[in-house]
């Protein structure tokens, strides 16, 4: 493909961090053509980590969060479309229309949508709450902010969201009740063995906890709710739904693109000829050290990394070369949750570090005898220090000779 030159305009769909990312990247290796950036929120582009730990937990404003500041926007000469949703693609024209009827059209599009947060069919949907967006923390931080304190909240999911919502509101001086559905929270993402040296977080942390949960339906309860598990009904002001994400794809329906739990792209994330997608809505190859994998990652590393490789291929003209090792990370219950690979939740689990009065650990994932991923409870440098274990193919044996966390 073309190197992308001052006659052209990219049109990114999407103001999430790999939209952003992508316009600033672009500039960042030269491109001085036309950038614009479509987002259906009111928003400039923000981070979204933030909103589940330091803003729900009344450590930051929400401003802090945000990304494209007047001075970074200024910077990469970005033309913002937002509160307009795009709601069509014509893959061969590079055209969107918008959902305010303007259509842009462009010499290339990216798709950036990433994913929203999933509802549960509840009775009373509309009156819980979701956090995904910076909308939702605001709303969520105003009806928190009229409890009193102690007062029971009740978190649905136990995930990495779910966690780190319950110890904000924990933080806030709430009772959160967390229910997950799984034997263990995690338990599908990390394994067996490792969700079970996780159990007793929230516990440690103040926090219950009910595993194996089975909700019947939430339901209003005079001015309350009512989450009704059989025969018991707890009763409670609030309840924050934290039960996964679901790509932004809908509205490509009709472009011509393969759409398989994501938007299919190749090597070089081209969706189409003039079409790339990257981020939470990708759905790509990745060339593992256990082998090639069709995946989508949902995950801020991942968009990171994936708008900083686009860039570089359409300003030099040469797919990126590199290897890049998933990583994403989880403050909840007073830890810090870090991986690097991509497991599979079957793998191998060998515990390499363990001070267990501290509440700390490193573990190597494998699989056919070769590493497949590393993940430490409040260990940082150690992972860090095992990355090199995830650069190139490591036998499981070599890894345990060679011992790069405990450098």
């Amino acid at each position: 493909m073309r190197t992308l030159g001052s006659s052209d305009h990219v049109v990114v769909v999407g103001a999430g961090l790999a939209g952003w990312r992508l316009c600033e990247s672009l500039r960042r290796e030269g491109y001085d053509g036309a950038i614009s950036l479509i987002g259906d929120e009111p928003d400039a582009p923000y981070d979204r980590p933030p909103l589940s730990k330091q803003v729900l937990a009344g450590k930051w404003a929400l401003d802090q969060a945000t990304l494209a500041t007047p001075e970074r926007l200024a910077a990469a000469d970005v033309s913002l479309h937002l509160d307009a949703a795009a709601v069509s693609l014509d893959a061969e024209a590079a055209s969107v229309q918008l959902s305010d009827g303007r259509e842009l059209a462009g010499t290339r599009v990216v798709v950036a949508t990433g994913s929203r947060a999933r509802n549960l069919p509840f009775a009373a949907m509309e009156h819980l709450y979701t956090l995904r967006q910076r909308r939702d923390a605001a709303r969520l931080i105003s009806a928190v902010e009229s409890l009193a304190p102690s007062t029971t909240v009740v978190v649905i999911g136990g995930g990495f969201v779910g966690a780190e919502v319950a110890t904000s509101l924990h933080a806030r001086g709430l009772s959160p009740l967390v229910l997950e559905g799984a034997a263990r929270p995690l338990i599908n993402v990390l394994g067996e063995e490792v969700s079970s040296w996780l159990v007793g977080l929230p516990g440690a942390a103040g926090i219950e906890l009910r595993n194996d949960q089975r909700i019947d339906d939430v339901v209003v309860d005079g001015d309350d709710l009512a989450v009704v598990l059989g025969d018991e009904r707890i009763v409670t002001p609030l309840v924050v739904v934290a039960a996964g994400a679901a790509p932004n794809v809908e509205w490509l329906s009709d472009s011509g693109l393969t759409l398989d739990n994501g938007v299919v792209v190749d090597e070089e994330f081209r969706a189409a000829e003039r079409v790339a997608a990257i981020g939470d809505v990708a759905h790509f190859s990745w060339p593992s050290v256990a082998g090639t994998e069709s995946i989508r990652i949902e995950h801020w590393q991942n968009g990171n990394d994936q708008a900083h490789a686009l860039a570089r291929a359409w300003t030099s003209g040469t797919a990126t070369s590199e290897f890049t090792v998933p990583y994403f990370w989880s403050d909840q219950y007073g830890k810090k949750i870090q991986m690097l690979g991509h497991p599979h939740a079957s793998d191998d689990v060998t515990r390499v570090l363990h001070d267990e009065p501290a509440g700390r650990f490193t573990a190597l994932y494998s699989r056919d005898g070769l590493v497949t991923g590393v993940v430490t409870l409040s260990q940082p440098r150690a992972l860090m220090l095992s990355k090199v274990l995830l650069d190139a193919p490591t036998t499981l044996a070599r890894a345990l000779d060679h011992a790069p966390w405990a450098a």
